[in-house]
């Protein structure tokens, strides 16, 4: 009860001080904004509502992009960390490479991506994709170098093959760490769906988001947030669930 207590008595607590600060006005006056452009939590919730098939079909196209994404940026990571396993040398030579990957904005690569691949579906996946692999690649390489030494020795005096040495001891030992790392790599996900949107696309919360701007209808935009916000969190907890089921000796 405490877990979800307190959170949700914060969070109701914060949404009705929005409420009231945006329903008088002063939200609008501190931010020196026309009061249309702060809208209340009633208003973003009628937005939702009055909308809700429009933000369901747009989620669908984003969700989409996010799971397919992520499961690519998985795989990949999951490939590159159990491949250079073995070879140390080769770890060493990719990971300052993997990290000055991360160095370089997404904003930048997307425009690239959508000229090599065109406005479909495969830009978003590929910048979801990307953002998912260094976070999974890295946690998953940590986890298999951290074996205890002495389980390995006591394996390899059982005679073990390198084979049996990976799948029975080191893959075990990485599973918390992959799952730590997929579940940092799910919740930027939903924003490298977006940046790709962003840059080119005629569906999605991302480019909805960007017609509501363009638009000024802001109650909408807070609701394609919220709907983005939720995805978000729906997808971690379903990596939390998996997590437990899977990593039972934790």
């Amino acid at each position: 009860m405490k877990r979800w207590g307190l959170p949700l008595l914060v969070l109701a607590a914060l949404v009705g001080l929005w409420q009231l600060a945006a329903s008088t006005g002063a939200l609008a006056d501190v931010l020196g904004l026309d009061p249309i452009l702060v809208p209340s939590p009633a208003e973003i919730a009628r937005a939702l509502w009055e909308n809700r098939s429009l933000l369901a079909e747009n989620a669908w196209v984003t969700l989409q992009e996010i799971l397919f994404g992520f499961l690519i940026g998985f795989a990949a990571g999951l490939g590159f960390a159990f491949l250079l396993r073995p070879f140390e040398a080769l770890r060493l030579a990719f990971h300052p490479l993997m990290v000055a990957s991360q160095a370089i904005p997404i904003l930048v690569l997307a425009p690239i991506l959508v000229v090599w691949f065109g406005f479909g579906i495969g830009p978003k996946l590929a910048v979801v994709a990307l953002i998912c692999f260094f976070p999974i690649a890295v946690a998953t390489a940590d986890g298999l170098r951290s074996v205890d030494p002495e389980a390995t020795k006591m394996m390899r005096s059982l005679d073990a093959s390198r084979r049996q040495l990976l799948w029975r001891l080191e893959a075990p030992s990485a599973l918390p760490f992959t799952f730590s790392g997929a579940r940092i790599a799910i919740t930027f996900a939903p924003i490298a769906a977006v940046f790709g949107e962003w840059v080119g696309a005629d569906s999605g919360l991302g480019h909805l988001i960007l017609q509501d701007n363009a638009n000024l209808q802001t109650a909408r935009l807070f609701a394609a947030t919220a709907v983005l916000a939720a995805i978000a969190l729906a997808l971690y907890g379903l990596l939390v669930l998996a997590e437990r089921r899977v990593v039972t000796w934790r």
